[in-house]
């Protein structure tokens, strides 16, 4: 259960070390009821959006994450995702259980099949990496888009880097895996979502403000965009409810990371950052 900022403001007063995992904020006004023994905001997490890094540099506070160990769960079901999407699962599974099933039908739940189709791959980082090479063994055409030329990966993956909007326009599914700013907000909207197309796939994994809701729900509604596999929500843990109610949609309740493995190696890496700093010692997850 999520603590208000009320709570948390009570919670945190002369902490040294403030856990945080992405639904928390920690901003100036947070750090200011910690107080001057704070030293680490550790973040449960590999993204730390939430957490303002010039206010903490400010007050000389160390902040951590957890790179690396979650890779593997969350490209997985980035890969679930476009699985279901395309299959149009989530539909099918609705009527299953309403009792709306009548029988098999030719025309019925038809998706995309994925051997052979077109995957672009929005942020080639360690997850967006690792969701394409999983893809492999759909003899799946691979494109990406990045902040700078990956010739390594190109050749490793077969991939092809390519601008955002020829991207969108030429994959048969997208799936969003950069990092969330000032500059990626809404990087999937209304036009975008339109280049992808009424046959295309949308997954986002990533972070929720990457994409907007709104955009996706116009285009589900409309049938002007294929199918959408979301794990993450601008605003979470709410959720439209146009959404909730749209077709095509394979919703999840932010469970990338949510693998015993991952959880676990990710609470051992707070601790060691946690350790490390209340040693005295460089945390070996550092970010600011």
């Amino acid at each position: 259960m999520q603590a208000d900022r009320d709570r948390l403001r009570v919670l945190v007063s002369g902490a040294t070390v403030i856990v945080a995992d992405p639904t928390v904020t920690i901003d100036e006004e947070l750090l200011k009821a910690a107080g001057p023994d704070l030293k680490l905001v550790a973040n449960f997490a590999v993204g730390y959006d939430n957490i303002d890094l010039a206010a903490c540099r400010d007050r000389s506070v160390v902040v951590t994450n957890t790179p690396d160990i979650l890779t593997n769960a969350t490209a997985e079901l980035a890969l679930t995702l476009t699985l279901a999407a395309a299959r149009r699962l989530s539909d099918a599974e609705r009527d299953l259980r309403a009792g709306r099933w009548t029988g098999w039908d030719p025309g019925a739940y038809r998706g995309l099949e994925l051997t052979g189709a077109t995957v672009g791959v929005v942020g080639l980082g360690r997850i967006g990496k690792r969701y394409a090479a999983l893809l492999k063994g759909f003899e799946v055409k691979l494109l990406f888009t990045s902040r700078s030329s990956n010739p390594e990966a190109e050749r490793a993956l077969g991939a092809r880097q390519v601008e955002l909007p020829e991207l969108l326009g030429q994959s048969d599914v997208v799936s969003v895996h950069a990092p969330a700013t000032e500059q990626t907000r809404h990087l999937i909207d209304a036009g975008a979502v339109a280049l992808i197309g009424a046959t295309g796939v949308l997954v986002n994994t990533s972070r929720g403000s990457l994409v907007d809701l709104d955009a996706v729900a116009d285009g589900l509604e409309a049938g002007t965009l294929g199918a959408a596999g979301l794990d993450v929500y601008e605003g979470e843990p709410e959720v439209p409810g146009r959404l909730l109610a749209a077709p095509r949609a394979v919703l999840a309740p932010h469970i990338g990371s949510a693998t015993f493995r991952a959880r676990d190696a990710m609470a051992r890496k707070v601790a060691e950052n946690v350790n490390a700093v209340l040693n005295g010692s460089e945390p070996p997850n550092r970010v600011s």
